[in-house]
Parts: C-alpha cells; structure tokens; sequence
C-alpha cells in the first residue's frame, strides 16, 4: 500500500562525491551527493511537530557526514531497482534546534499541532519517553529520519504506507509495532532491513530513525547553522 502526497520536495540530481558541504568540511549536501534521493528538510518549514520553522534551518537542505552520506548511497542504490527511492526528513541538526525543541517543551500553551503530532501523549512526557532528548544524534551528523518513497514521471512524490507519518509521537510508531497493516509492517522491514545492512543502526521508539554504528564524530555536538 502506498500514499500519495504532493511535495515541495527536491529530488537529487547530482553524482557522489561532487556535493560537500560549503564551509563544513566532512559532511556533504545530500540532494547533491546521492543520485535520485528526495530531500524534504521539514524542520525549515511548517510541517512538524512546533509548526514553525525551527531555530538553526535558514534553508531546506539536508546535511551529513560524508561516512554516513557513502553507507546511504548504498541504500540508495538497493532500493532503485525495486523502483524506489529514500526519502529525506531530517540529517544534520544543529544544537541549538534541539535546544529550541526543550524550549518548546517547556511552554506548556504551545499545543497547536497536539492532534497531529501527538494526540495521546502529554506534552511534558515526550522527553521521558524518549521522542525529544536535550541531546540529539543528529547533531553528531551521522543520523537520519527517512522514509521510502515513488517518484512519478510528473515529480509526484508517493510515500510508502509505513502505518504512521514521520514524528508521530506514540507507539504505533515503535519500530517494531505490529498493530498495523501488513503491508506497511512490510515496508517498515524493507527500510529496516537496507539500513542494518549497510552500517545503521535503528532507533525503535521511532521507524524513521537510523544512526550510523561507526560514526564519525561521536562525541562532537554540532551548532553550525543548515544554510
């Protein structure tokens, strides 16, 4: 099963090794590094969890350590055959995002995005049990939120039925949740099985979630701003 969705989504062109980062040595733009990749930088728009965009995305690119941007192109290239592509949510992250996520955490009025993003949990949970955390893998710029998707012949991006959206806070997004559809248990296996395959590992809270096991900066924070 698949969903269809209109995107303003950018679909990578480019070849590898022709795309690093502007100014950040070791990490590479992914729309320009891996052929066919959608990118869909979401935290430089609306469409999340704080509505807004979120402090330290000035442009709707997508980051990441070139160790990690190598071991996603390999995915990349598994999943074309099958007529399929990745889909990019969220790479890099720069701290102070993440310290704009505990800021919003804290303001206990902000709850205008409640029914989309986390209709089942309270606000002041979400850190407790795990979907927002004062410290993010993605800012060491080796971890991912992607999904699997279809490009038409008229750019119309078709998301895979993966039985929650991205950043959808609550079990039903738990890895290995079985209280969906089977076709979407498929897919979710499908990612799964191509990211462990090629060096990542999962986060199970979330199925969108992998870090690469060999990191390149593990103890590294990150603050430089995606622009």
């Amino acid at each position: 099963m698949i969903k269809a969705v209109i995107l303003g989504a950018m679909v990578a062109m480019g070849g590898a090794g022709s795309a690093s980062a502007e100014g950040h040595e070791g990490f590479v733009n992914l729309a320009d590094y891996i052929p066919g990749i959608v990118v869909e930088t979401r935290y430089a728009g609306h469409k999340n969890f704080m509505g807004r965009p979120i402090a330290g995305y000035l442009a709707a690119k997508s980051l990441m350590s070139q160790e990690g941007a190598d071991a996603l192109t390999a995915v990349q290239k598994d999943l074309q055959p099958m007529g399929y592509t990745l889909m990019v949510f969220d790479s890099y992250r720069p701290q102070r995002a993440v310290d704009d996520f505990m800021a919003w955490v804290k303001d206990s009025a902000d709850t205008k995005n409640k029914a989309s993003y986390y209709p089942n949990i309270s606000k002041d949970q979400l850190v407790p049990q795990g979907y927002i955390a004062e410290k993010s893998g993605h800012t060491r710029g080796s971890t991912i939120d992607l999904t699997i998707a279809k490009v038409g012949e008229n750019g119309k991006v078709v998301e895979l039925d993966m039985g929650s959206p991205w950043d959808f806070f609550g079990p039903i997004s738990h890895a290995l949740n079985t209280d969906i559809p089977e076709d979407a248990q498929k897919n979710r296996a499908l990612l799964r099985g191509l990211m462990l395959k090629h060096g990542f590992k999962p986060y199970e809270a979330e199925w969108w979630h992998f870090s690469l096991a060999d990191e390149p900066y593990p103890d590294t924070y990150f603050d430089f701003v995606v622009e």
